[in-house]
């Protein structure tokens, strides 16, 4: 699945983007799917606890792989996970980020129009781009910065949907609203750009950072579903709802979290946002066909400004530092005359 870091080749980072985004587009679907036709709904808390667990096996499995004898697998994860608690505490970092995250955009979309939660939410995309200049001190050209806001918009537009209007009066802090998707934004951006900070800061191997992520992972949604779904996870038990469709959300989505891993490795988070956005595409456009979802204008035009903006972002840039050669000649004959 992944290759050293030194002969990554672009064709090998298109295939972990292409696979990235075909598995969040199945696994979008296969959600849509399991919430929409299972009778018995599950607790989606324990289906991301065990997505982490899942992908913790798979990670410890990669890795022996990579060592390739018992001996050095058991030497790389007593080093670097046993005998490492501040790595693992590093690690924690982007988990309790991310679960800080999550809370704070269910307490956003509680307080704001849907509408509103569904644009403002998508600043996730320009911050995370600006968490890379200021964390990792990259550059972006103009025209990538013009990309990463035309994403913005048409991901927006690909998953507008007008709010109905309803006689139910919902109690909202507009105020308290706008406050909570602001820190969700913020969570997004910084804990991708931190994990990727630590995975290229130092060699160890990528299953190794992803053993110690997920060792967090399991502790902070396993505490996070008895906190929201305790008494009933209590009462029906933790795998109430579990069917096979269950289980293959689960696998695709531990799938999708590997090849995540390794898209942030080997790219960077703001290509991991644009194979996002290619997925939530390709997602629509097959529940077309498999759910009856009627395509949109909004629609049309979001995919087309995605489309759009993963070409200008994917544009070799100009090297504006130095002079290249047919300049100098030029500039050269002109001096002369």
């Amino acid at each position: 699945m992944a290759a050293p870091r030194e002969n990554v080749s672009l064709l090998f980072k298109l295939y972990c983007l292409t696979v990235m985004t075909l598995v969040a587009a199945a696994y979008t679907i296969a959600l849509r799917y399991t919430r929409t036709t299972e009778k018995e709904l599950y607790f989606s808390t324990t289906a991301v606890c065990i997505t982490e667990v899942i992908k913790l096996f798979l990670s410890v499995g990669l890795l022996a792989k990579e060592t390739g004898s018992l001996g050095r697998f058991k030497t790389s994860l007593s080093e670097n996970v046993l005998g490492s608690p501040k790595e693992l505490m590093k690690l924690s970092v982007p988990s309790l980020v991310y679960a800080v995250q999550n809370n704070m955009a269910f307490l956003a979309l509680s307080n704001l129009d849907a509408a509103v939660y569904q644009v403002t939410y998508q600043l996730k995309i320009p911050c995370t781009a600006l968490c890379t200049v200021l964390m990792l001190n990259r550059t972006l050209s103009k025209l990538q910065w013009i990309s990463v806001f035309m994403l913005c918009g048409g991901v927006t537009l690909v998953q507008w949907k007008p709010a109905q209007a309803t006689k139910v009066v919902v109690e909202q802090n507009p105020l308290l609203g706008f406050g909570a998707i602001a820190i969700a934004v913020l969570c997004s951006g910084f804990a991708g750009v931190y994990f990727e900070k630590v995975l290229k800061s130092s060699d160890t191997s990528l299953w190794v950072r992803n053993i110690q992520m997920y060792l967090s992972g399991i502790v902070v949604t396993l505490v996070g579903a008895y906190l929201s779904d305790g008494a009933e996870i209590k009462e029906k038990g933790f795998f109430y709802g579990y069917t096979y469709y269950v289980w293959f959300v689960i696998f695709l989505a531990s799938v999708g979290g590997l090849y995540t891993s390794v898209v942030v490795k080997y790219t960077d988070n703001i290509m991991k946002g644009f194979s996002a956005a290619a997925a939530i595409v390709l997602s629509t456009i097959a529940s077309v066909m498999l759910f009856g979802l009627q395509i949109t204008l909004t629609f049309a035009l979001g995919t087309l400004l995605v489309c759009v903006s993963i070409y200008l972002y994917g544009l070799p840039r100009q090297d504006t530092t130095s002079i290249q050669q047919g300049e100098t000649a030029s500039k050269e004959r002109i001096i002369g005359v």
